[in-house]
C-alpha cells in the first residue's frame, strides 16, 4: 500500500467512524467498520514510511554487480572514450541508357 493510498483509506475510516450516524439495527455498525479501516489504513501508512527506504525508489535505481574471479572488471567511467568513423566509397548507379 502506498502513502497516498494509506491516507485515503484513513479518511474513509474516519468518515465512517465520525460523521455516519446509523439508523435503526444495521446489520453491521458503520462506526466500527470506521475505526477498523482506519486502523487498518495507519498500520498501512506507518509499514510504508518504515519500509520506504529499503523498498522505495531509491533501492530500485541502485544497481549492484558482483563480478566472479577471473572475469574481467567493468570498465570504469573515466576510461577515456573513442570514436570510430568508417566512410563507405559508393559508386554511382549506372541510369537508364541514354536515347
Amino acid at each position: 500500500m502506498g502513502i497516498a493510498v494509506s491516507l485515503i483509506v484513513v479518511a474513509v475510516g474516519a468518515i465512517l467512524a465520525f460523521a455516519v450516524d446509523p439508523s435503526g439495527d444495521p446489520a453491521v455498525d458503520p462506526n466500527a467498520a470506521g475505526w477498523i479501516i482506519m486502523i487498518v489504513g495507519i498500520v498501512g501508512l506507518i509499514l510504508d514510511v518504515l519500509l520506504w527506504e529499503s523498498w522505495g525508489p531509491r533501492h530500485m535505481r541502485r544497481r549492484r554487480v558482483a563480478y566472479e574471479p577471473g572475469y574481467p572488471e567493468r570498465p570504469s567511467s573515466t576510461a577515456p572514450r573513442r570514436t570510430v568513423v568508417e566512410h563507405e566509397v559508393v559508386e554511382p548507379r549506372a541510369g537508364p541508357p541514354p536515347p
